[in-house]
């Protein structure tokens, strides 16, 4: 992809989320890569990842535990799994020797991206999230982008 239709995308992707009332608060590019963090007035924030030669936007949201939740987690992985399936999500599990997290992605192809679909993916992103803070008894604050 020329550099080109990376900025494009850059440009689409936050036209849309400005019209879904959501503000960057923090970006970062690159040759090959565009990430920024996004909220809404409700205290919502989350990421937002465009990679140079990808053909979707992906959406991040994380959950950051210390490692001695480890066996919580693991007791809790084949329900956070059936969160994510039913939300059209998927997750990934990052431990380190300080921290374990826990991320929450959800992507829509540039093929089909429209305000009313990102609408609709936001909105089941954002329900997933919510319904792991729920499983994992975390309150809305717990998680990071």
């Amino acid at each position: 992809m020329r550099s080109q239709l990376l900025e494009e995308r850059i440009r689409r992707v936050t036209v849309l989320f400005s019209e879904l009332s959501f503000k960057m608060v923090e970006d970062e590019r690159s040759h090959n890569a565009y990430t920024g963090t996004f909220e809404d007035g409700e205290g919502f924030q989350a990421g937002v990842l465009i990679e140079r030669g990808s053909r979707f936007l992906e959406l991040a949201y994380s959950f950051t535990f210390p490692p001695t939740h480890s066996p919580y987690l693991r007791e809790k992985l084949e329900e956070m799994l059936k969160v994510c399936y039913e939300f059209g999500s998927y997750l990934s599990i990052h431990q380190t020797a300080s921290e374990i997290a826990f991320s929450a992605y959800s992507k829509v192809y540039y093929s089909g991206l429209t305000y009313y679909s990102l609408k609709d993916t936001m909105r089941d992103f954002r329900d997933c999230v919510a319904a792991l803070a729920d499983l994992l008894e975390v309150g809305g604050g717990a998680g990071e982008n």
